[in-house]
């Protein structure tokens, strides 16, 4: 019987390998729970990359809370909890320092546990906040070909790509993507660095072009379209919808994907007065946590497993 690979990817404010994990066994029981074919073999894969950017956020901070005038801030812990840390992942990934690290720590974890697959395997995605723009950003995104950078992190993207079906240099090989889900991600707002990341009319952080690739092969494959699933808690200030960015993310290759936004959590007659005002922003990172134990998530990953052949 094939293997059901789940491809799991945290991100901002996850320093623990251990948690996450944990975390993330908690999403697999609730998908388990809910597929019902039992001769499915379920193996979780986790990249867990968090600590990479703890020193550097920790030295920012320390010289932050070192102004004489850091006292007068309002919302320092929010500034310093929330804002801090999901910027500050952004900025140090961006970087090429931190980004060589990172995919340096996904080929470490995910190449050999993915080496060995059969042809009737499947790859389903499974990414949280920013970890959504990091596994796509590696995989798609055109500045890993820079010349400029060292041949070896040219070579271990160009490996990790040819784990997938669809991608060069080997797109006929590889396993197959059978799902994306998305949790509480940011990736409407890395689309605009397809603008400001524009050198000499090439973006080098544009996604479309090998994803657009990627899409159409797969289609090819399976003759119907990629199941990719948008979860986002309404209460979650990194959640953007994105069904209606398909035609600026996928270009023509639009309609080889099914991008269907999932709201988590309908709010209650307590908070819903409150909901375009400032107050929720405070319990934004709660919501921002809330996916892993979610039933309508577990429960929304196991039908679209259950679907796919």
């Amino acid at each position: 019987m094939p293997t059901d690979y789940i491809l799991f990817v945290h991100g901002v404010k996850v320093y623990d390998q251990k948690v996450f994990e944990e975390l993330c066994r908690l999403l697999v029981k609730g998908i388990q729970e809910s597929i019902t074919d039992k001769s499915r073999t379920i193996k979780p894969i986790f990249f867990f990359w968090g600590d990479l950017n703890l020193p550097a956020q920790q030295e920012l901070v320390t010289r932050i809370e070192a102004s004489s005038k850091w006292n007068e801030f309002w919302f320092k812990d929010f500034r310093t909890e929330q804002i801090l840390e999901f910027v500050g992942d952004a900025a140090l990934y961006l970087s090429r320092h931190v980004g060589t690290q990172v995919v340096q720590r996904f080929q470490q974890q995910a190449l050999s546990q993915l080496t060995n697959v059969q042809t009737s395997d499947r790859l389903h995605l499974i990414t949280h906040s920013w970890g959504t723009v990091i596994l796509f950003d590696i995989l798609f995104a055109r500045r890993w070909e820079d010349p400029i950078l060292d041949e070896s992190v040219r070579n271990s993207v160009k490996a990790l790509r040819n784990i997938l079906f669809g991608l060069d240099p080997n797109p006929q090989s590889g396993i197959p993507i059978a799902s994306v889900h998305t949790m509480g991600s940011p990736l409407a707002l890395f689309s605009l660095l397809n603008i400001s990341g524009n050198v000499n009319g090439v973006s080098t952080h544009d996604l479309t072009p090998e994803l657009s690739t990627l899409l159409a092969n797969l289609y090819n494959l399976r003759q119907k379209p990629l199941a990719w699933c948008n979860f986002a808690h309404p209460g979650d200030p990194i959640a953007y919808p994105l069904e209606g960015l398909k035609p600026m993310l996928l270009a023509s290759s639009k309609d080889y994907v099914d991008i269907k936004d999932v709201i988590t959590d309908k709010g209650n007659v307590f908070n819903m007065p409150f909901r375009q005002k400032l107050l929720p922003l405070l319990w934004g990172g709660e919501a921002h946590g809330s996916y892993w134990d979610n039933k309508l998530v577990g429960k929304t990953i196991s039908e679209v497993i259950r679907s796919t052949v």
